[in-house]
């Protein structure tokens, strides 16, 4: 596969780009509806996308190589389904053909979130929300 043909399995949720609480003990990951400063709330795309490892540290590149050791990744993501080889779901826009359609199906963050930049706290545990349900209602 092709460094073209695996960014475009990106179905442009913005899931990823939210910070992740992790309960002690258990390992569990809790997304919430706090954003990397680089996500774009509207487009749900990196606003530097080939600048993001050096403006943010912590952000992983997901490869064909680390995919296995990223289960954060939610169930809905292509990356994770293709290493479960599994189908991708019809709002997906390499299946419905429009990029709109993971918008539509309210599987993206896009209105949903809170920009860290905007947050200046790190108590991402007070935010904590299930993403998995496609009809949570935007973040006003």
């Amino acid at each position: 596969m092709s460094q073209a043909e695996w960014e475009s399995l990106c179905d442009g949720c913005g899931r990823c780009c939210l910070m992740k609480y992790v309960e002690e003990g258990t390992n569990q990951v809790f997304y919430t509806s706090v954003a990397c400063s680089l996500l774009d709330n509207k487009t749900c795309r990196c606003t530097s996308y080939e600048n993001r490892a050096s403006l943010v540290p912590d952000c992983v590149n997901i490869t064909p190589d680390n995919i296995g050791d990223n289960d954060w990744l939610p169930a809905s993501c292509a990356y994770r389904m293709l290493y479960h080889k599994q189908g991708l779901s019809w709002w997906h826009p390499l299946v419905s053909g429009d990029p709109k359609t993971v918008h539509e199906a309210s599987m993206s963050v896009r209105h949903r979130i809170i920009s860290e930049s905007e947050l200046g706290c790190d108590d991402y545990e007070d935010y904590i929300i299930d993403w998995e349900i496609g009809d949570v209602a935007p973040i006003k």
